[in-house]
């Protein structure tokens, strides 16, 4: 009751911003095409912080190429729309095309929330791409009931279930466990319920299988990489120096890899040499991490282009101990030619031969001793180097839209 009040308080001083600085809008100006999509996530998806919102980033991206009009919503109370945050990221989804939801006043001067935005759109939608599993579940409903055609697409980001699975064999913590068995049981309803499933990968696909027997209306959508080009200026092993690891810490196995990389990992290769540092970048960094900052142990932050570290760094490091999916900042180390070092976790989705075994370890000691060997060895460095374009052909543009025509039915190619 509480929150209500608050939230119609905060409405209400929304609508006397909106009314002052005159925003308003009009649904009769809005131009729909031949194939209309509707894509709601938790956030506008912030392609510069998280794989999972850069991979739909880009997915839009392609769907605008196919022709696509494409009608973007947050999963955000209406006043959360208002700080510069946010409005840069909508900002850049205007300046490609699409048609965002952001808070405004109809003619009459009443405050156009979401539900009002959904409403007045979905009879013309003929798709709904529905972002991570909490989003499906709270709108397919009202989607469907306000058009019974629509094609109800549940992208399920990673298989959330297997990550915390995996969690609590770690910990053995008896609310992660319960917190599994709820997210699965949430999972799968999804899946029923939905037209279309996109899973990130293939390994997700096999396990999603054990629980939910129609593989027909799965999908793979991974992550896009694109291979660059190595510039004139591409620094060879004798200049790069120090280790690098990037991860959004609001995804909470990047904590436990950088708790394991200060505690275990790192003291045993300053042990062999003290003077091989590491940064640490990434966004929402807890005062846990941030506590752990030394001259040898560098913890950044958050930054904008993470180009200059992937160019001078001499490996990437990613001792996942659990997780789903595709890491989508080891794909982006390779498109740097930047050799990686992780564990079975991290590697998973990615065919890393004939180096699996140079790149991947499970214990402090084989990855500290791994690190230290690619550290030192720059015919092995090169080589793996050398390898990076093809640890990442899955995951190129083409291949990501041959994948997006088996959900849509696509004829057009815009590489063809």
């Amino acid at each position: 009751m509480i929150k209500r009040i608050k939230l119609a308080y905060r409405n209400y001083k929304l609508k006397f911003k909106l009314r002052k600085r005159k925003v308003f809008f009009d649904f009769n100006s809005i131009e729909y095409g031949a194939k209309n999509i509707l894509i709601i996530d938790s956030k506008i998806p912030n392609y510069n912080e998280d794989s999972g919102s850069r991979r739909l980033y880009e997915i839009i991206k392609i769907l605008l190429d196919q022709d696509f009009s494409i009608f973007l919503l947050a999963d955000l109370n209406e006043y959360k729309y208002e700080n510069r945050y946010a409005e840069e990221y909508i900002e850049e989804y205007k300046s490609i095309g699409v048609k965002v939801y952001q808070p405004s006043l109809d003619i009459k001067g009443d405050l156009i929330t979401k539900e009002r935005f959904i409403s007045e759109v979905c009879p013309f939608i003929n798709y709904a791409w529905l972002h991570r599993p909490e989003i499906f579940n709270s709108y397919y409903i009202t989607i469907k009931s306000l058009n019974k055609n629509v094609i109800l697409i549940y992208d399920m980001v990673d298989f959330h279930y297997l990550r915390l699975i995996r969690e609590w064999k770690l910990n053995n913590k008896s609310k992660v466990k319960l917190s599994a068995d709820k997210i699965l049981n949430l999972e799968i309803a999804n899946c029923k319920a939905a037209d279309k499933i996109i899973v990130i990968s293939d390994n997700d696909k096999l396990s999603l299988e054990k629980y939910y027997l129609k593989p027909s209306k799965m999908t793979t959508i991974g992550n896009l990489h694109e291979f660059r080009e190595r510039p004139n200026t591409f620094k060879i092993f004798s200049e790069r120096k120090n280790l690098l690891f990037i991860g959004g810490f609001s995804h909470q196995p990047n904590v436990d890899a950088v708790l394991w990389l200060k505690n275990e990992i790192m003291p045993l290769i300053w042990a062999v040499d003290k003077d091989i540092k590491i940064d640490i970048i990434g966004s929402n960094i807890p005062k846990k991490i941030l506590s752990l900052k030394t001259e040898n142990f560098n913890v950044i932050g958050f930054v904008e282009d993470l180009s200059v570290y992937f160019n001078s760094a001499k490996i990437f490091i990613a001792p996942l101990k659990y997780g789903a999916g595709i890491k989508g900042k080891i794909g982006q180390s390779f498109e740097f030619s930047l050799p990686v070092i992780t564990t079975d976790i991290g590697a998973e989705g990615f065919d890393l031969s004939p180096f699996s075994e140079e790149m991947i370890a499970n214990t402090s000691e084989l990855l500290a001793s791994k690190i230290l060997k690619l550290y030192n060895d720059q015919d092995l460095w090169r080589a793996i180097s050398n390898r990076s374009e093809q640890f990442i052909t899955p995951f190129t543009k083409q291949h990501i839209e041959n994948q997006l025509k088996k959900v849509f039915n696509l004829k057009k190619s815009h590489y063809n």
